[in-house]
C-alpha cells in the first residue's frame, strides 16, 4: 500500500487526499455533496477532493490531524 497523501490548500479551500500516486488520474466524478472522486484508468478510486473546506481554526493550523493504523 503506498503512503496516504493529504493536501490542504488553505486558498482555494480545497482537501485533497490520494490513496495512490496522483499521476495515476485518469477522470475526475463528482459526488454532489462537494467532493469529487479521483479514479485511474480501471475505474479504481484513487483519491478525492473536498471542495469548500474550511478547519476549525484556520489561523493554528500548520497540519492536519490525522491518525494512522496499522494492522
Amino acid at each position: 500500500m503506498e503512503k496516504i497523501r493529504v493536501y490542504y490548500d488553505s486558498h482555494g479551500n480545497t482537501l485533497n487526499v490520494w490513496f495512490a500516486d496522483p499521476k495515476l488520474e485518469h477522470v475526475c466524478e463528482e459526488t454532489g455533496a462537494e467532493v469529487i472522486l479521483v479514479k485511474d484508468r480501471q475505474g479504481k478510486v484513487i483519491g478525492f477532493e473536498k471542495l469548500n473546506f474550511l478547519p476549525g481554526n484556520r489561523h493554528a493550523i500548520k497540519t492536519l490531524p490525522v491518525e494512522v493504523l496499522v494492522s
